[in-house]
Protein backbone atom coordinates (compact mmCIF):
# COMPACT_ATOMS: atom_id res chain seq x y z
CA UNK A 1 0.00 0.00 0.00
CA UNK A 2 2.51 2.66 0.85
CA UNK A 3 4.34 1.70 -2.31
CA UNK A 4 1.44 2.20 -4.46
CA UNK A 5 0.40 5.08 -2.80
CA UNK A 6 4.39 6.68 -3.41
CA UNK A 7 3.78 5.75 -7.01
CA UNK A 8 0.44 7.97 -7.60
CA UNK A 9 2.23 10.30 -5.73
CA UNK A 10 5.14 10.17 -8.24
CA UNK A 11 2.89 10.37 -11.02
CA UNK A 12 0.71 13.45 -10.19
CA UNK A 13 4.06 15.46 -9.74
CA UNK A 14 5.10 13.61 -13.71
CA UNK A 15 1.80 15.10 -14.61
CA UNK A 16 2.25 18.31 -13.27
CA UNK A 17 5.86 18.96 -14.34
CA UNK A 18 4.71 17.57 -17.89
CA UNK A 19 1.60 19.50 -18.76
CA UNK A 20 3.31 23.02 -19.48
CA UNK A 21 5.22 21.01 -22.62
CA UNK A 22 1.67 19.13 -23.57
CA UNK A 23 -0.06 22.60 -23.42
CA UNK A 24 2.56 24.42 -25.40
CA UNK A 25 3.13 21.25 -28.12
CA UNK A 26 -0.81 21.52 -28.42
CA UNK A 27 -1.19 25.35 -28.51
CA UNK A 28 1.22 25.50 -30.99
CA UNK A 29 -0.46 22.91 -33.00
CA UNK A 30 -3.63 25.33 -32.90
CA UNK A 31 -4.86 28.27 -35.58
CA UNK A 32 -4.07 31.44 -33.54
CA UNK A 33 -8.17 32.34 -33.67
CA UNK A 34 -8.25 29.13 -31.07
CA UNK A 35 -5.21 30.13 -28.94
CA UNK A 36 -7.01 33.23 -28.24
CA UNK A 37 -10.47 31.80 -27.45
CA UNK A 38 -11.21 32.04 -24.06
CA UNK A 39 -12.71 28.41 -24.03
CA UNK A 40 -10.56 26.18 -22.54
CA UNK A 41 -9.18 23.55 -24.92
CA UNK A 42 -6.90 20.24 -24.09
CA UNK A 43 -7.15 19.44 -27.82
CA UNK A 44 -7.06 21.42 -30.85
CA UNK A 45 -10.75 21.47 -32.79
CA UNK A 46 -8.61 22.39 -35.50
CA UNK A 47 -5.08 20.86 -36.41
CA UNK A 48 -2.40 22.85 -38.03
CA UNK A 49 1.34 23.26 -38.63
CA UNK A 50 0.80 26.69 -39.80
CA UNK A 51 2.82 28.42 -36.65
CA UNK A 52 5.44 25.81 -37.63
CA UNK A 53 5.62 27.01 -41.33
CA UNK A 54 5.74 31.07 -40.59
CA UNK A 55 8.64 30.33 -37.90
CA UNK A 56 10.70 28.93 -40.86
CA UNK A 57 9.72 31.11 -43.34
CA UNK A 58 9.77 34.36 -41.29
CA UNK A 59 12.60 34.40 -39.21
CA UNK A 60 16.39 32.67 -39.51
CA UNK A 61 16.00 29.71 -37.73
CA UNK A 62 17.80 27.89 -40.02
CA UNK A 63 20.96 30.31 -39.89
CA UNK A 64 20.21 30.44 -35.96
CA UNK A 65 20.47 26.93 -35.81
CA UNK A 66 23.72 26.62 -37.53
CA UNK A 67 24.70 29.26 -34.78
CA UNK A 68 23.80 27.03 -31.71
CA UNK A 69 25.37 24.04 -33.58
CA UNK A 70 28.81 26.00 -34.71
CA UNK A 71 29.55 27.76 -30.61
CA UNK A 72 27.84 24.33 -29.25
CA UNK A 73 30.21 22.06 -30.92
CA UNK A 74 32.90 24.40 -30.15
CA UNK A 75 32.24 25.08 -26.43
CA UNK A 76 31.87 21.45 -26.33
CA UNK A 77 35.14 20.22 -28.00
CA UNK A 78 37.44 23.23 -26.57
CA UNK A 79 36.07 22.18 -23.10
CA UNK A 80 36.74 18.28 -23.06
CA UNK A 81 40.00 18.60 -24.72
CA UNK A 82 41.59 21.68 -22.31
CA UNK A 83 40.08 19.81 -19.12
CA UNK A 84 41.04 16.53 -20.06
CA UNK A 85 44.73 17.73 -20.16
CA UNK A 86 44.55 19.59 -17.48
CA UNK A 87 43.04 17.04 -15.07
CA UNK A 88 45.77 14.36 -16.53
CA UNK A 89 48.50 16.63 -15.28
CA UNK A 90 47.45 17.51 -12.34
CA UNK A 91 46.83 13.92 -12.04
CA UNK A 92 49.83 12.39 -12.84
CA UNK A 93 52.66 15.05 -13.69
CA UNK A 94 54.73 17.16 -10.71
CA UNK A 95 55.92 20.18 -11.56
CA UNK A 96 55.71 23.75 -10.06
CA UNK A 97 52.53 25.51 -8.57
CA UNK A 98 50.78 21.85 -9.29
CA UNK A 99 48.97 22.75 -6.12
CA UNK A 100 48.15 26.11 -6.33
CA UNK A 101 47.12 25.56 -9.46
CA UNK A 102 44.11 22.82 -8.17
CA UNK A 103 43.05 24.75 -5.19
CA UNK A 104 42.51 27.70 -7.67
CA UNK A 105 40.10 25.42 -9.42
CA UNK A 106 38.62 24.37 -6.76
CA UNK A 107 37.91 27.96 -5.49
CA UNK A 108 36.49 28.62 -9.02
CA UNK A 109 33.42 27.30 -7.88
CA UNK A 110 32.69 30.02 -5.20
CA UNK A 111 32.92 32.49 -8.12
CA UNK A 112 29.38 32.57 -9.73
CA UNK A 113 29.59 33.30 -13.89
CA UNK A 114 27.61 36.28 -13.85
CA UNK A 115 29.81 38.31 -11.90
CA UNK A 116 32.40 37.72 -14.83
CA UNK A 117 29.93 38.57 -17.45
CA UNK A 118 31.02 42.49 -17.41
CA UNK A 119 34.84 41.62 -17.68
CA UNK A 120 33.96 39.10 -20.63
CA UNK A 121 32.41 41.58 -22.48
CA UNK A 122 35.27 44.67 -21.61
CA UNK A 123 37.99 41.22 -22.84
CA UNK A 124 35.55 40.35 -26.34
CA UNK A 125 34.97 44.04 -27.60
CA UNK A 126 38.65 44.55 -26.52
CA UNK A 127 39.31 41.70 -28.90
CA UNK A 128 36.91 42.68 -31.34
CA UNK A 129 34.93 39.33 -31.30
CA UNK A 130 32.15 40.81 -30.31
CA UNK A 131 29.05 39.50 -32.82
CA UNK A 132 31.28 36.52 -33.78
CA UNK A 133 31.46 32.57 -32.94
CA UNK A 134 34.47 33.10 -31.19
CA UNK A 135 32.85 35.93 -28.94
CA UNK A 136 30.63 33.52 -27.90
CA UNK A 137 32.49 30.51 -27.29
CA UNK A 138 35.83 31.45 -25.57
CA UNK A 139 33.68 32.94 -22.36
CA UNK A 140 31.59 29.66 -21.81
CA UNK A 141 34.70 27.36 -21.66
CA UNK A 142 35.21 27.80 -17.70
CA UNK A 143 34.20 24.41 -16.49
CA UNK A 144 36.13 23.50 -13.61
CA UNK A 145 33.37 20.51 -12.58
CA UNK A 146 34.94 18.59 -15.93
CA UNK A 147 38.48 18.63 -14.74
CA UNK A 148 37.70 17.42 -11.59
CA UNK A 149 35.69 14.75 -12.81
CA UNK A 150 38.76 13.97 -15.00
CA UNK A 151 40.80 14.52 -12.60
CA UNK A 152 38.85 12.54 -10.19
CA UNK A 153 39.37 9.45 -12.80
CA UNK A 154 42.29 9.80 -13.81
CA UNK A 155 43.86 9.22 -10.38
CA UNK A 156 41.93 6.14 -9.71
CA UNK A 157 43.53 4.40 -12.55
CA UNK A 158 46.45 1.83 -11.43
CA UNK A 159 49.95 3.52 -11.41
CA UNK A 160 50.92 0.03 -12.99
CA UNK A 161 49.90 0.73 -16.52
CA UNK A 162 51.62 4.34 -16.55
CA UNK A 163 54.63 2.78 -15.04
CA UNK A 164 54.43 -0.15 -18.16
CA UNK A 165 54.22 2.28 -20.54
CA UNK A 166 56.75 4.24 -19.00
CA UNK A 167 59.61 0.87 -19.36
CA UNK A 168 58.67 1.33 -22.97
CA UNK A 169 59.43 4.32 -23.51
CA UNK A 170 56.34 5.98 -24.42
CA UNK A 171 55.65 10.00 -24.38
CA UNK A 172 52.97 11.54 -22.10
CA UNK A 173 50.83 12.36 -24.95
CA UNK A 174 51.11 8.81 -25.88
CA UNK A 175 50.06 7.49 -22.28
CA UNK A 176 47.49 10.02 -22.10
CA UNK A 177 45.81 9.31 -25.72
CA UNK A 178 46.42 5.31 -25.70
CA UNK A 179 45.78 4.27 -21.96
CA UNK A 180 43.70 7.32 -19.75
CA UNK A 181 41.84 8.51 -22.31
CA UNK A 182 40.64 5.41 -23.64
CA UNK A 183 39.89 3.86 -19.73
CA UNK A 184 37.29 6.39 -19.73
CA UNK A 185 35.67 6.85 -22.67
CA UNK A 186 31.84 6.74 -20.77
CA UNK A 187 32.67 9.93 -18.60
CA UNK A 188 33.96 12.15 -21.49
CA UNK A 189 30.58 11.06 -23.77
CA UNK A 190 29.03 11.82 -20.80
CA UNK A 191 30.49 15.10 -20.26
CA UNK A 192 29.96 16.09 -23.86
CA UNK A 193 26.26 15.53 -23.77
CA UNK A 194 26.33 17.65 -20.90
CA UNK A 195 28.58 20.61 -21.59
CA UNK A 196 26.59 20.33 -25.25
CA UNK A 197 23.05 20.51 -23.89
CA UNK A 198 24.54 23.61 -21.53
CA UNK A 199 26.45 25.24 -23.88
CA UNK A 200 23.18 24.92 -26.69
CA UNK A 201 20.73 26.50 -23.42
CA UNK A 202 23.28 29.37 -23.01
CA UNK A 203 20.91 32.71 -23.13
CA UNK A 204 22.59 35.10 -20.97
CA UNK A 205 26.52 35.62 -22.51
CA UNK A 206 25.05 34.66 -26.40
CA UNK A 207 22.07 37.43 -25.80
CA UNK A 208 25.22 40.03 -24.41
CA UNK A 209 27.70 38.98 -26.98
CA UNK A 210 25.39 39.41 -29.95
CA UNK A 211 23.47 42.22 -31.07
CA UNK A 212 23.22 40.98 -34.99
CA UNK A 213 20.37 38.66 -35.85
CA UNK A 214 21.86 36.53 -38.45
CA UNK A 215 24.76 35.76 -35.66
CA UNK A 216 22.36 35.07 -33.02
CA UNK A 217 21.78 31.39 -31.35
CA UNK A 218 18.53 29.68 -31.39
CA UNK A 219 17.97 30.57 -27.96
CA UNK A 220 18.29 34.24 -28.46
CA UNK A 221 16.94 34.73 -32.00
CA UNK A 222 13.51 32.77 -30.80
CA UNK A 223 13.05 35.73 -28.80
CA UNK A 224 13.32 38.37 -31.81
CA UNK A 225 9.89 36.73 -33.09
CA UNK A 226 7.92 38.56 -30.80
CA UNK A 227 9.66 41.72 -31.30
CA UNK A 228 9.27 41.38 -35.19
CA UNK A 229 5.83 40.10 -35.52
CA UNK A 230 3.67 40.95 -32.43
CA UNK A 231 2.24 38.24 -30.05
CA UNK A 232 1.32 35.27 -31.72
CA UNK A 233 1.24 32.92 -29.50
CA UNK A 234 1.40 29.96 -31.68
CA UNK A 235 4.24 31.37 -33.21
CA UNK A 236 5.96 32.14 -30.66
CA UNK A 237 5.50 28.29 -28.99
CA UNK A 238 6.25 26.97 -31.92
CA UNK A 239 9.80 28.66 -32.33
CA UNK A 240 10.53 27.37 -28.62
CA UNK A 241 9.84 24.26 -29.04
CA UNK A 242 11.91 23.79 -32.30
CA UNK A 243 14.70 25.89 -30.02
CA UNK A 244 14.46 23.04 -27.53
CA UNK A 245 13.80 19.81 -30.11
CA UNK A 246 18.10 18.71 -30.56
CA UNK A 247 18.32 18.84 -26.82
CA UNK A 248 15.29 16.87 -26.08
CA UNK A 249 16.23 14.32 -28.78
CA UNK A 250 19.98 14.13 -27.62
CA UNK A 251 18.60 13.84 -23.91
CA UNK A 252 15.87 10.71 -25.02
CA UNK A 253 18.87 8.80 -26.86
CA UNK A 254 21.56 9.80 -24.24
CA UNK A 255 19.24 9.69 -21.06
CA UNK A 256 21.44 6.97 -19.16
CA UNK A 257 24.70 9.33 -20.40
CA UNK A 258 22.90 12.46 -18.83
CA UNK A 259 22.09 11.04 -15.64
CA UNK A 260 25.59 9.71 -15.45
CA UNK A 261 27.27 13.03 -15.98
CA UNK A 262 24.42 14.92 -13.74
CA UNK A 263 25.60 12.48 -10.84
CA UNK A 264 29.19 12.77 -11.28
CA UNK A 265 28.63 16.41 -10.85
CA UNK A 266 26.46 16.51 -8.40
CA UNK A 267 29.11 14.29 -6.19
CA UNK A 268 31.86 16.75 -7.12
CA UNK A 269 29.78 19.74 -5.95
CA UNK A 270 28.68 17.96 -2.79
Amino acid sequence: MGGLILTLITLVFAILWAFPIYWGVITSLKPESQVISKTVEFLPRTWTIEAYWEVFANTMIGRWYVNSLVTSLGVTAITLVTSALTAYALSQLRFPGRTVLWYLILASFMVPLTALIVNHFILMAQLSLINTWMGVILPQLIHPVVIIVYKNFFDSVPKEYREAAKMDSASEWRIFSRIYLPMNWGVTTALAIVTFIGAWNAFLWPFLAVSKPEMMNVAVGITQVNDAFGVHYARELAAAILAALLVAVLYLIFQRRVTQAIMLSAGVKG
